[in-house]
């Protein structure tokens, strides 16, 4: 997998939106790289450069691991686009984002 494009797909999501990892990895084409994709933004180089914030997981929960200041930081950078942050998680149908992959475009 490639890790910097992972990075650069972060800054495709909108601000007020979100990503799950599963979601990143079908952008990469393969959805089993989901914990692959976990562990490549927990090693994130620049979170002001990728924002990996923008990352949770399919539940919409928050990661505890946020390798920026934990999830008070995560909810502090989504609360800070826009995005409600209620016990931890974020609303997916509101505040998903879903771009269309290239498969799906055929």
């Amino acid at each position: 997998m490639d890790t910097q494009k992972v990075y650069d797909l972060l800054t495709t999501v909108p601000k007020g939106k979100v990503i799950t990892y599963g979601g990143l990895a079908q952008l990469l084409g393969n959805k089993k790289l989901a914990r692959a994709v976990g562990n490549a933004l927990h090693k994130n180089p620049d979170a002001d450069k990728y924002p990996c914030y923008k990352a949770v997981n399919a539940k919409g929960e928050l990661s505890h691991a946020y390798a920026f200041g934990g999830i008070e930081e995560q909810t502090r950078r989504l609360e800070a686009d826009g995005i409600a942050v209620v016990n931890g998680k974020v609303d997916l149908q509101q505040y998903g984002f879903a771009p269309i992959t290239a498969q799906e475009k055929k």
